[in-house]
């Protein structure tokens, strides 16, 4: 069951870049969430994932000098997931269609992405820990840095651009 969580249905075992695949695997998770659920749903979601991820990601690592598989990918859903926060909250406090704000679900993507890679400043902290939480957190700090571009981003359209 660990490997089946870890892997996000065995995603992860899709190459090349399984950790692309794992995020994308998590923008369309959001989007069904989004529109069955809306914010609050996917807020829920992220803590439980994130808590069931970590679980499976000691579990599937336990004894490995890997801490950070590649296969492992439910970490890039939680990070997915919280990029996406401004987008889905944004879409949901106006009533508006999941897809209506199409650009930041690609922003969220692609942002996120840059910062599980480049790994700056707290991302990288947490993905040198060397264990099961510094694989999630590292993914959860790339999706707060990510949200944070999406929503300058965003309030750069809106003021600038329109």
């Amino acid at each position: 069951m660990s490997k089946f969580i870890a892997t996000v249905f065995y995603v992860g075992y899709l190459r090349p870049a399984p950790g692309t695949w794992g995020s994308l695997a998590g923008v369309l998770f959001a989007l069904f969430i989004q529109i069955f659920g809306g914010f609050p749903t996917l807020v829920a979601a992220t803590v439980i994932v994130f808590l069931i991820g970590w679980w499976a990601t000691a579990a599937m690592t336990r004894g490995s000098d890997n801490h950070d598989p590649s296969e492992v990918v439910v970490d890039e859903v939680v990070g997915q997931w919280i990029a996406l926060f401004v987008v889905s909250y944004g879409t949901w406090k106006m009533g508006l269609p999941a897809l209506a704000m199409y650009p930041g679900w690609i922003a969220g993507f692609f942002f996120f992405r840059l910062f599980d890679i480049w790994k700056p400043s707290i991302v990288g902290w947490a993905d040198r820990r060397g264990d099961a939480l510094g694989v999630m957190l590292d993914d959860v700090f790339a999706g707060v840095f990510a949200a944070i571009a999406v929503t300058i981003l965003g309030g750069f359209y809106h003021m600038v651009i329109l």
